[in-house]
């Protein structure tokens, strides 16, 4: 097998797209109509979906709604530039979240088991979600007055956010991006879909809009079988048909007997092939290394007796929960702080060589910025991101006066802005996520602080690294970054408005969760088990997490990960081939599988056909074309239900 070199890697998928010479803005009454669209049509849609199947619209309602803009465009003897297709897409992932989706969450883990069960269910705060007996819970309304202060902490917390990610990502993306000149192999993905569509309205088609096309026909076969058929079987008949099982195939039961305390299954989702296609392969062949350590580590470990907490019949949700009590959750802390090392080793490197290149070529922090691409100076983003944080900082200090103003202190003026750049650095290199961890938890417990509020409390302490990538997007389009601060302007209020409107209305149509909404009932009492785990830890001196933590086990984890780190680097591996092993280890294996045949599948097939840069630039636009076809799909199913389950409870 032929290996790539680790810097051909990189050097590829930076020069997959050229910095374009001159930027617009694309900030116009076509971002203005875009924006009304995804508040008023495609929001209410993705939170259902959510509910259903756990996953927003996110890409899918991005693409949908450039789809329909592109085509009113075609119809209108007009075209959509590069720069008004990319803020579409912009708008669009940015709204689909619903900001008052938290909220939903917390009427539910108020009056949950898990919550109930830990002893912490009367000791939420009332800032968070009023208490499971208030009439605003029982009578499911957010338009009662033991709302208003969740609501009102949601709002602020929301507008500080937004600034505090643009001005401090913004700076992250000038050192990652402009400076040490890392890859971004995810910004391609954007990119490559907005240039085919912008295309297609100047009725100039070339071979992106055929790859578009055929993605977006496999997505609309694919949805209307994955998608489709159990929404609208639900939504006509009150009875869900799955020839899929969604969200995905517990076997865990079935292979008990040879892979005892090991959670198997397999998602059925073909969009999780296609991300097989996009990411960097030795980073996927990792993943599925460290998949395979936790098959054969499991039975070894509950042979032993450490699993103990596993017992047979259980599912995947429940195996996991306890192997993660028993041993992974330890082990994990300890590889998550390997991985921090490593990327602070390679920070330190790279930095150092970094600078040292920049002086000798002149472009010093700050200056030789493309000329027109909407910069500002990098002491104004900073200063601003000091006056959000300090405000975030008050208010914590408010809500929670028994707890050290020290450590809300550290957490956004020294750890927030060095886990945001080891973050920003991964991403740039590989795509993936990641960061100092467990410092927020760990703060908690050790501490000495009482109570569950302050698990909830907006304690400023963030990860930002994944906003550098979105802004080298915005710089790949040659979209001014001054079209994105309108762009926000615009958004933020109509986000606010629409986003409870909607989750009054799906609240109201029946319980959250319930059995109209499978994926939230069936995972949210894990993510409740989960939290509940933590926030014990600082209510009673018995915590269930203060016995599941082994300090032995954290320090395995730390030397395995430096250990795995030296030999990869010894052998002269890729250095991908680390950060997925450590994306895996531990981890379900039920994306895993199909991802590993994406990647082996385009490694030794479609690269071979099309050639490997040839085929870097049809994966990405092929992902769109497929997240836009099941979004097609997706909206007009969700309709179907939003409809029957708004009119079925009328008498007439």
């Amino acid at each position: 097998m032929k290996m790539f070199k680790k810097e051909d890697e990189l050097k590829v998928y930076r020069d997959l797209i050229k910095t374009p010479d001159s930027f617009e803005d694309g900030f116009n009454l076509k971002t203005i109509l875009g924006v009304l669209f995804v508040a008023l049509i495609m929001l209410p849609g993705s939170m259902y979906l959510g509910l259903v199947m756990g996953d927003s619209l996110g890409s899918a309602a991005q693409w949908v709604t450039i789809i329909l803009f592109a085509e009113i465009a075609k119809r209108s003897y007009t075209s959509l530039r590069k720069q008004e297709i990319y803020l579409l897409y912009y708008v669009a992932g940015t709204m689909i979240a619903g900001e008052f989706g938290g909220l939903i969450w917390n009427q539910y883990f108020v009056q949950s088991q898990a919550a109930i069960g830990f002893g912490i269910a009367d000791k939420i705060p009332h800032w968070i979600a009023p208490p499971a007996d208030s009439e605003a819970i029982l009578k499911r309304t957010f338009f009662h007055k033991d709302w208003i202060k969740p609501i009102a902490l949601v709002i602020v917390s929301m507008v500080l956010y937004r600034i505090s990610w643009f001005t401090f990502g913004y700076t992250l993306f000038r050192v990652t991006s402009d400076i040490e000149k890392l890859p971004f192999p995810m910004a391609p993905l954007a990119v490559q879909g907005a240039t085919a569509l912008a295309e297609s309205t100047e009725k100039k088609e070339t071979w992106r809009w055929r790859i578009f096309s055929i993605g977006a026909m496999i997505g609309v076969i694919f949805g209307a079988v994955y998608v489709g058929l159990p929404t609208v079987t639900n939504a006509m008949f009150n009875q869900t048909l799955q020839l899929l099982p969604v969200p995905f195939v517990d076997m865990t039961k079935n292979t008990e007997s040879l892979l005892p305390a090991t959670p198997t299954g397999i998602t059925m989702n073909i969009g999780v092939i296609l991300t097989g296609f996009i990411l960097p392969f030795w980073l996927v062949v990792g993943t599925f290394i460290g998949v395979i350590i936790g098959f054969i580590a499991n039975p070894m470990l509950y042979k032993a007796g450490i699993l103990s907490r596993w017992r047979p019949g259980m599912d995947a949700i429940g195996t996991s929960f306890s192997n993660s009590l028993d041993f992974w959750l330890s082990f994990g802390i300890g590889i998550a702080f390997a991985v921090a090392a490593v990327g602070i080793y390679q920070i330190i490197k790279t930095v150092r060589s970094s600078r040292k290149e920049a002086a000798l070529k002149g472009e010093i922090f700050g200056n030789a910025v493309p000329e027109g691409r909407g910069d500002f100076p990098i002491p104004l983003a900073l200063g601003i991101f000091v006056f959000t944080t300090i405000c975030t900082v008050i208010i914590g200090k408010l809500l929670i006066p028994g707890f050290p103003i020290f450590f809300f202190i550290f957490f956004g003026f020294i750890f927030t802005p060095i886990n945001s750049y080891i973050s920003a650095r991964m991403i740039g290199m590989s795509g993936q996520w990641a960061g100092i961890p467990m410092v927020r938890e760990a703060t908690f417990i050790l501490s000495g602080y009482k109570g569950a509020d302050i698990w909830f409390a907006p304690i400023p302490i963030d990860n930002y690294g994944g906003y550098a990538q979105k802004f080298r997007e915005i710089e790949l389009t040659g979209t001014k970054i001054t079209s994105i601060i309108k762009a926000e302007i615009f958004m933020v209020p109509l986000i606010l408005v629409c986003s409870i409107v909607f989750w009054q209305f799906i609240w109201k149509l029946g319980p959250i969760p319930s059995a109209a909404y499978p994926y939230a009932q069936k995972m949210w009492e894990l993510q409740a088990l989960n939290s509940s785990v933590w926030i014990s830890s600082t209510v009673s001196g018995n915590s269930l997490l203060l016995q599941v933590l082994k300090p032995m086990i954290m320090v395995a984890g730390f030397t395995s990960g430096i250990v795995a780190f030296l030999l990869i680097t010894i052998l002269g591996l890729p250095a991908m081939l680390f950060y997925g092993l450590i994306r895996g280890i531990g981890a379900l294996p039920h994306l895993i599988l199909p991802e590993i045949f994406g990647a082996l599948l385009a490694r030794f097939y479609f690269i071979k056909r099309f050639g490997k840069e040839q085929w870097m630039q049809y994966a990405p636009i092929l992902a769109v074309g497929y997240a836009a076809g099941i979004g097609l799909i997706g909206m007009v199913c969700i309709a179907i239900a939003l409809i029957s389950k708004s009119v079925s409870p009328l008498p007439f």
